[in-house]
C-alpha cells in the first residue's frame, strides 16, 4: 500500500523536532586550558635561570679581562685585610694606599700636598706609586725639603698620575707614552712581563682600586725643571 505524501511530511516533521527542537545546530570551539599558577611559576624560573646564567657569563668574562697582580713586590703586600689586593679594590685610591704599609711614606706626601680628595675623586686614573725605598734612597734632607715645599711636592705628586684612564700594563706598554696631570710625559718600555717608567721598574703592577689601577715603582720620578 502506498504512503500518501502528507503523511510523509508529517514523519519528517516529528523527526526534526526530536532531533533539534526545530532550532538550527551550532559549533562552539572549546575554551581554552586556562594558564596556570604553577605553569607561571616555572616559566618565571626559567626567566631567572638564564637572567643569572648571563650575569655568570658576564663576571667571568670581566674576570678574564682583569690583569693579573705581577711583580716582585707584590709578594710584600699583605696577603688580607684592606692593604691586600682585595682589600684595595674596595677603596678609592688615596684611601687604598693608607691601608697598604708598602706604600706608608707617599701617602704621608700625599697627605702633605693636600692631595688626598682628588686621588679618592671619580677618576679615573692611572697611578704610578713609589713604594718606601724609593722614597728612603733620597737624602734625607732633601727628602724633607720637597715635604715642606707644598708646590714643588704637588708637581712630583702629580707627575706620577694620569686622568681620564685606568690602564694596566700591557695597556701603558702599546701606547708607550702617557701624559700625566703634571703636563709632563712619561715613556713607558716593556721589560719582560713588567715595565719601566721613565727608566723606574715597575716592581708590582695592575694594582686594582676603586677608581685607579695603580703600579709600584721603586724610584721616585721628578719631573725636568
Amino acid at each position: 500500500m502506498k504512503m500518501r505524501i502528507p503523511a510523509v511530511l508529517a514523519a519528517l516533521a516529528l523527526a526534526l523536532a526530536a532531533c533539534g527542537g526545530g532550532e538550527a545546530a551550532t559549533t562552539t570551539a572549546a575554551p581554552a586550558a586556562p594558564v596556570t599558577t604553577e605553569a607561571m611559576t616555572e616559566t618565571t624560573e626559567a626567566m631567572t635561570e638564564t637572567t643569572e646564567a648571563m650575569t655568570d657569563s658576564t663576571e667571568a668574562m670581566d674576570d678574564m679581562l682583569m690583569a693579573e697582580n705581577v711583580g716582585p713586590a707584590c709578594s710584600a703586600v699583605p696577603a688580607d685585610g684592606e692593604g691586600s689586593f682585595a682589600g684595595m679594590a674596595d677603596d678609592p685610591a688615596a684611601t687604598a694606599a693608607s691601608n697598604n704599609p708598602v706604600l706608608s711614606t707617599l701617602v704621608t706626601a700625599v697627605m702633605a700636598a693636600d692631595l688626598v680628595d682628588t686621588l679618592n675623586s671619580e677618576g679615573p686614573f692611572t697611578i704610578f706609586a713609589p713604594y718606601n725605598d724609593a722614597f728612603a734612597a733620597i737624602p734625607e734632607d732633601q727628602l724633607n725639603a720637597i715635604l715642606a715645599d707644598t708646590e714643588q711636592l704637588t708637581s712630583i705628586l702629580t707627575f706620577h698620575v694620569v686622568a681620564g684612564e685606568s690602564s694596566d700594563l700591557s695597556a701603558l706598554v702599546e701606547a708607550g707614552e702617557v701624559t700625566t696631570v703634571q703636563g709632563g710625559s712619561l715613556e713607558i718600555e716593556a721589560a719582560g712581563d713588567l715595565a719601566t717608567v721613565n727608566g723606574a721598574n715597575v716592581i708590582c703592577g695592575n694594582v686594582q682600586t676603586g677608581n685607579a689601577t695603580v703600579h709600584i715603582i721603586d724610584e721616585v720620578l721628578l719631573p725636568a725643571a
